[in-house]
């Protein structure tokens, strides 16, 4: 069975850093994303990566001030977070993505980050 359990997320406030994590479960994908929901508004693309790390991208609105990176061996994806804005509060999610799309069926619960000002 696929999994994915995404941890890290936590209360800060602006201008603080996490890091989120993404654990795999089953099997590997070649390329993953972070994503997020934020209340009353759609999950939206945040980062993705290749299977080799050689190829990211991000969302404009954390371009400059996220990275994701991952760990083959640990089959581990991580997203750190730097100059943490209030809008950034939403629940973030992993998953094996195409682009900026998410595969379908793999959501795990999320890890809630909530960003005061």
């Amino acid at each position: 069975q696929v999994k994915f359990v995404e941890s890290g997320g936590g209360l800060v406030q602006a201008g603080d850093s996490l890091r989120l994590s993404c654990a795999g479960f089953g099997r590997t994908f070649s390329t993953m994303g972070w994503f997020r929901q934020a209340p009353g508004k759609e999950r939206d693309f945040v980062a993705s990566i290749n299977f080799s790390g050689g190829i990211t991208s991000y969302a404009d609105s954390v371009e400059g001030r996220f990275t994701i990176s991952r760990d083959n061996a640990k089959n581990t994806v991580y997203l750190q977070m730097n100059s943490l804005k209030p809008e950034d509060t939403a629940v973030y999610y992993c998953a094996p993505s195409r682009g900026s799309q998410a595969l379908s069926g793999y959501w795990g619960q999320g890890t809630q980050v909530t960003v005061s000002s």
